[in-house]
């Protein structure tokens, strides 16, 4: 169901301190903390002796405290004392698991901890760079993942569910160009001489036709980076108004994810007006995508096993998005597979008019 030989967002950095934090990621219970010189640590929220939540105890020094019977845990998940005795039984460890800190947000790698490698991290440095201004937002989406990735993959809904603030009926008029490298799927698409639409124009502070742009960069399975914005009727991308948006998808179980969002702009980075709006603005949108994805899953929990997605030449991102995630599904269930435990088939795509 997961892939988890990759870097997920376990939360964002300002998050996690010396108070415990709990977060379900791919079904695992996860513990966050730092320790007495800043380290993030995550180790499995779960202690070994009765399975009551780390997150539920407390940090003393660089370890964790299981608040039911005392038994602590170092940050590399190995028990270091049990007050009711002196010996340490041999099995008393915890998993933990690979984190890196980038930008602002903490990455955790939930698959095999030999081939965790930071170098894997998507570039998210908009965040972190003066030159650009970032509004966050944070969001419990009551979904699967893949409900999240179809909807950053296939942008044509803006034009209905995102009327008052990105949206306009020019989005799904023009189509897209869909190119895959390795794990990254990129869907482009290019709407000249269009007005921008609400929210930006009010930001941006501007009227008339500009060529709008879309490019979603989806690197399965965690992070999609949105390459919008407009510029002059016929000039390069780069001269225009630039928004860099940054969605971490992180699956939590089968029907709820984190979602992980960033908005930076290169334009008005000194108004605090505008971000103000923006914020306002976007924590709209992504309510709006919140509660149709969630009306979503509680569509597609209730239809057949008979019944599959109709894709069509909009799709075509999400048609190659999902054959690239059964790729990575089916190479991390070959080992397993060796080891005698089966894996989910994987749904299959159907696509209708897609090229």
């Amino acid at each position: 169901m997961y892939v988890l030989n990759t870097w997920y967002v376990a939360a964002w950095s300002d998050e996690v301190t010396r108070q415990p934090v709990r977060r379900v990621i791919c079904e695992e219970p996860i513990v966050l903390f730092r320790t007495t010189k800043n380290a993030a640590v995550a180790l499995a929220d779960r202690c070994a002796h009765r399975a009551f939540p780390l997150s539920a105890g407390r940090c003393i020094g660089d370890s964790i405290e299981c608040g039911y019977h005392g038994f602590t845990y170092g940050p590399d998940g190995a028990c270091m004392k049990v007050p009711a005795q002196s010996t340490i039984p041999e099995r008393a460890k915890v998993r933990k698991y690979p984190l890196h800190e980038k930008d602002g947000w903490i990455w955790i790698w939930m698959g095999e901890a030999a081939d965790a490698n930071p170098a894997d991290i998507p570039d998210t440095h908009w965040m972190v760079d003066d030159s650009w201004a970032t509004v966050t937002h944070s969001v419990l989406f009551k979904c699967r993942a893949d409900l999240i990735h179809d909807n950053l993959l296939d942008l044509t809904h803006e034009s209905f569910l995102h009327q008052s603030t990105v949206g306009d009926d020019y989005i799904y008029e023009h189509g897209i160009t869909v190119e895959v490298e390795g794990n990254v799927v990129n869907v482009d698409r290019l709407m000249p001489s269009v007005e921008a639409p609400p929210l930006y124009a009010e930001t941006m502070g501007i009227s008339g036709n500009y060529d709008r742009f879309h490019c979603t960069e989806f690197f399965v399975p965690n992070l999609h980076v949105l390459h919008s914005g407009i510029t002059g009727e016929g000039r390069p991308r780069e001269e225009g108004y630039l928004i860099k948006v940054l969605n971490g998808i992180t699956p939590i179980d089968a029907n709820n994810s984190w979602y992980y969002y960033a908005f930076s702009r290169n334009f008005a980075v000194e108004n605090q007006e505008a971000t103000e709006q923006l914020k306002v603005g976007l924590a709209q949108v992504l309510k709006e995508d919140a509660d149709a994805l969630e009306a979503q899953e509680i569509g597609m929990q209730s239809r057949s096993e008979r019944e599959f997605d109709v894709l069509i030449a909009q799709d075509g991102g999400v048609a190659k998005a999902r054959r690239v995630m059964q790729a990575m599904l089916r190479a991390e269930a070959r080992p397993a597979e060796a080891n005698g435990a089966r894996q989910p088939a994987p749904a299959p795509v159907v696509v209708t008019g897609a090229r």
